[in-house]
């Protein structure tokens, strides 16, 4: 069979830029073409009634997106702000919204060989946000989701809070 252009023989050498990120002393990682910017943490307006994770909105040159806060989204301990948190602008199903990361650390090139599916034995209720996990040689970086950071309803909810 014959290889056209630049094209490896096989699917598992493609290679694959995620913007890794730490949160609460584990690394995460979303796929660079997800992420619209990362911004330095700012002052949040706070929404009555909205899910407990939604940290707020943000005015963002013009347009107002929601901000989650990922420890509270992962039931991790809370953690005080400092120099390198920033809100991390992902566009999911249409839609820009923040999540708020103790530091953005890298982006790292990798292949789909170095990437492992999420094992049955490690679900847990929000497993269902990653989508993998690369293993790296001093670590392993939990792969996650954009498209379901914030579901449907949950959307709908803070829409509706938008709106009262």
């Amino acid at each position: 069979m014959e290889n056209p252009g630049n094209m490896t023989a096989t699917s598992n050498k493609i290679e694959k830029q995620l913007v890794i990120f730490d949160l609460a002393g584990e690394s995460y990682g979303v796929d660079i073409a997800n992420v619209r910017e990362i911004i330095q943490m700012q002052t949040i307006t706070r929404m009555p009634a909205s899910v407990s994770f939604i940290e707020g909105i943000i005015n963002l040159r013009g347009i107002v997106i929601p901000v989650v806060d990922l420890r509270k989204r992962f039931g991790l301990p809370g953690a005080d702000h400092d120099k390198e948190t920033r809100i991390m602008v992902v566009h999911r199903q249409g839609q820009d919204i923040g999540m708020i990361v103790d530091s953005v650390t890298e982006v790292l090139r990798t292949t789909a060989d170095l990437i492992e599916s999420i094992s049955s034995l490690v679900t847990t209720v929000d497993s269902k946000l990653l989508v993998g996990i690369v293993k790296l040689m001093d670590k392993l970086v939990l792969l996650l989701d954009t498209d379901l950071v914030l579901s449907h309803e949950e959307i709908n909810q803070r829409e509706g809070c938008l709106v009262r």
